[in-house]
């Protein structure tokens, strides 16, 4: 206890306060208003449309970088010394995300009205939204990665800057548009904001603008692909399939109970979000480099019920004071109208809560790369949310995608005990706890 609490001291709390904390005061601020516009000036159908193209574009954000993110995050730290090696990790990232970019925008371009129909059905037109997104999709990947070199080069503070500057401005531009042109201009804002940010980027991009002559081709190393491959395998089954089945749920939602009911639900799982950034920071920046170093199963055991008796019951207080203030949450956070929203706090707070349970134990599949059992998990994971989350929408109507996510992290939790039962709760030989 003791070491995690020193470390949390020394390095997290040190990291969140200068890097992370207000990033995330930032990002959810601009969230609130984002809702609270479309809310007002669009509606619940709206936000349920909307919700189906935010998951898509995170999807096709994660396709057009690789997942490489945060491999290569680590692997600039590990050569950042090395002029050599340094420009064979950025070349291969630039070359490979590259033709990743182009060729996602080129598929998503030339097929924006299938896109269309499976993201808002025929009976509406967005295709050019679609093809918009295509156009803007090279300047995020670039965005990335410039971020990434500035993170392997421990660049917080630009980085801060740059993240605080590009949240002001996707803002504004949210808004205008949303002011101006109610759902288009959402949509627009949608694709388009997340790009935006690569002009500030540039600005403190400049002092590291000397790399640039190490990005070749003839340094492509398929070698460094190697410690790309886990980070990118696992980032992009997570990232991609988690969203897509959030897109064919909302869908189902939509044909089976209604599109308005469709926006209640695109409500919670923002408010969601907004209170899991910091629980996700957290886990981000302690745990997954803690449980990378931990050799030991004494030692893991120890770090996750340090957590559970640390942190959980503070989380859980927080669910709890916001279930209590939902009837004010809603018409604060959306409008009057979104009312209905309010039914669908308690499943959705107990699921999360479990969520989070599951999680950190979950990070030492990819602490000690044990990608197999990760992927079969998660796909697991998602199976299981759909089916549940369809069984109980055809009984209970919206309030079962709540229940059925729910469900799917409590089954998740139960396989994740199973596997590191022996390491959590068996009896530890103190000479050999491997």
């Amino acid at each position: 206890m003791g070491k995690f609490n020193n470390y949390i001291n020394e390095h997290v709390l040190f990291k969140v306060a200068n890097l992370n904390t207000a990033t995330i005061i930032t990002k959810i601020v601009a969230g609130i208003l984002t809702s609270k516009a479309i809310a007002v000036f669009i509606g619940a159908e709206g936000m349920a449309l909307i919700g189906n193209l935010r998951n898509f574009i995170s999807v096709m954000h994660t396709f057009s970088i690789l997942g490489f993110y945060n491999g290569l995050v680590k692997s600039i730290s590990e050569v950042k010394n090395d002029a050599f090696k340094l420009s064979q990790t950025l070349s291969t990232a630039y070359y490979l995300g590259f033709f990743s970019t182009i060729l996602i925008s080129l598929i998503s371009y030339y097929n924006a009205e299938s896109i269309n129909d499976f993201l808002f059905s025929s009976f509406y037109n967005y295709a050019y939204v679609i093809k918009i997104m295509a156009l803007a999709l090279p300047f995020y990947a670039l965005n990335m990665f410039s971020f990434a070199i500035m993170n392997g080069f421990s660049k917080y503070k630009i980085l801060l800057i740059i993240n605080i500057i590009g949240q002001v401005l996707g803002l504004s531009v949210t808004l205008l548009l949303i002011y101006q042109n109610n759902i288009d201009g959402a949509l627009i804002a949608a694709v388009v904001a997340p790009s935006l940010i690569l002009l500030i980027t540039f600005v403190g991009f400049v002092n590291q603008r000397s790399l640039t002559s190490s990005l070749r081709i003839s340094n492509v190393n398929l070698g460094v692909l190697k410690k790309f491959a886990p980070f990118a395998v696992m980032a992009l089954v997570t990232a991609i399939a988690i969203p897509m089945v959030s897109i064919v749920i909302r869908n189902y939602i939509i044909d089976e109970v209604g599109i308005k009911e469709a926006g209640y639900w695109e409500a919670m799982q923002r408010i969601s979000d907004y209170y899991l950034m910091f629980i996700n920071s957290l886990l981000t920046l302690y745990f997954l480099p803690r449980f990378s170093e931990i050799e030991s199963k004494q030692e893991f055991r120890k770090e996750v019920f340090s957590f559970y008796k640390r942190t959980m019951p503070l989380f859980g207080l927080g669910l709890i004071v916001i279930y209590l203030i939902r009837s004010f949450l809603v018409p604060l956070m959306f409008s009057e109208a979104f009312e209905p929203t309010e039914a669908l706090f308690f499943w959705q707070l107990l699921g999360d809560f479990v969520k989070v349970l599951s999680i950190v134990i979950a990070y030492q599949f990819i602490a000690k790369k044990m990608f197999t059992h990760f992927i079969i998990i998660e796909i697991f994971l998602l199976i299981i949310m759909y089916l549940s989350s369809v069984y109980l929408i055809d009984i209970y109507g919206v309030e079962g995608a709540v229940m059925g996510h729910f469900v799917s992290y409590l089954m998740h939790y139960g396989i994740i005990l199973l596997i590191f039962g022996t390491s959590l709760f068996g009896i530890l030989n103190e000479q050999n706890e491997d």
